[in-house]
């Protein structure tokens, strides 16, 4: 049963969800409530609920309920049961590519600053992508705009395109990188529950970095502590862990990045979902809306690079302007001074509370001394490049040694 969209509708939403109000309110009484109160008491005679990772969408929270459409503000659907949703012919959308370009954006920052870290010229290198979705793909065309090689493993696409770029996972193991863009699944053709387990990482080529922003069990993450007292590993980033919100001090304090589960949570992300979700609502409701939702305009910050910098040192100031990946390394660290049974609660309030970020496009370079290879890579990963920035004359680049 469809709910009608001539009769006053009761929308919920987490208080997380940017702008729902605006988004939502055409459609019917809008109420909002914290993340911790979204709860079966609070939602019980909603026609249509909102949610973002945090809650359970599953018989508890819905039976009894008037809920007939039910949105999640999120790429992943590990938090909701779908076959109840369809034995109660309750309409359900999720936001799958909302958050990927600041994912490869969270991407992009490791990568360059792990190799700042290690003064390692990252043109030339090789990136293992594995998962060549809406986030893998986006991963792709950036490490490919900044000079490095990307070999891509996508089983399903694979069989589905039989596109010979897509190699056996195997081939991806003499990587100087690789980057996990899975959903996880425990069943099915192409489970990636434990996906780089123990024996998997350890056929990766010794020195190598290997970063995780997908889940955090398609890493064994005991295994992963193994390797890393070992050595094993050139670095490791991980912004995802097994058993949050209740994650491993050791391994933290093992890696070489870690984040709170935050590489999607850039603002333009949220919106993306924002905007997505309301036009499922739409169809579900069969309205006709205005094409489109400007929620926010775009900043326009300016970045101001430093004279003489080679591509990658450009690149790296570029990028640590908009988005440093340090401090919510630091931030994350911080958890290691508190008391063990407060460092869930910390974890979720870091994600919970998690500063506003920008996209790249939400910046303009505007400096004319920048070399034009080096503004067009820039432009390639999605900063604005102001006119006067082009005129630059091309000269030799000097590569990081």
């Amino acid at each position: 049963m469809r709910v009608d969209p001539k009769s006053l509708m009761i929308i919920v939403a987490d208080s997380k969800i940017p702008h729902a109000e605006a988004a939502f309110r055409q459609f019917g009484e809008f109420r909002v409530f914290p993340t911790k109160h979204m709860i079966h008491e609070n939602i019980k005679d909603a026609d249509v609920i909102f949610v973002r990772s945090e809650t359970k969408i599953n018989a508890s929270l819905l039976s009894g309920t008037h809920a007939r459409f039910v949105g999640t503000a999120t790429i992943g659907t590990d938090h909701v049961d779908l076959d109840y949703l369809a034995q109660h012919n309750i309409g359900f959308a999720s936001c799958p590519g909302s958050n990927a370009n600041s994912v490869a954006e969270y991407i992009l920052a490791a990568l360059l600053e792990v190799s700042a870290r290690a003064s390692v010229q990252i043109k030339g290198k090789t990136l293992g992508v594995v998962g060549h979705g809406n986030t893998g793909s986006r991963v792709a065309r950036k490490a490919e705009a900044i000079g490095m090689r990307v070999l891509l493993n996508d089983p399903p696409l694979a069989r589905a395109t039989g596109d010979a770029r897509y190699l056996p996972l195997d081939a991806l193991m003499d990587a100087d990188f690789i980057s996990l863009h899975v959903p996880l699944t425990k069943s099915g053709d192409d489970p990636t529950y434990h996906l780089f387990d123990e024996q998997r990482m350890r056929a990766m080529k010794p020195g190598s970095i290997l970063l995780n922003a997908s889940r955090g069990a398609v890493v064994d993450n005991q295994a992963l502590k193994t390797l890393l007292h070992d050595a094993y590993f050139g670095a490791c980033v991980l912004d995802v862990w097994e058993g949050e919100p209740k994650i491993d001090a050791e391994l933290l304090q093992l890696v070489t990045l870690g984040s709170p589960h935050i590489a999607g949570y850039s603002h333009d992300g949220k919106l993306n979902a924002t905007i997505m979700l309301r036009e499922a609502l739409s169809r579900y409701c069969r309205l006709s809306l205005p094409d489109g939702l400007a929620l926010e305009p775009d900043e326009n910050r300016v970045i101001h690079l430093s004279p003489n910098l080679n591509t990658q040192q450009a690149l790296h100031q570029a990028v640590k302007q908009c988005y440093n990946i340090e401090q919510d390394d630091a931030r994350l660290r911080n958890m290691l001074t508190l008391p063990e049974e407060q460092r869930a609660d910390y974890f979720r309030e870091l994600r919970s509370k998690y500063p506003r970020r920008r996209e790249f496009n939400n910046s303009i370079i505007v400096d004319s001394h920048i070399l034009k290879e080096t503004l067009r890579i820039l432009s390639d990963i999605g900063f604005s490049v102001a006119e006067h920035a082009r005129a630059k004359t091309q000269v030799q680049i000097q590569s990081t040694p």
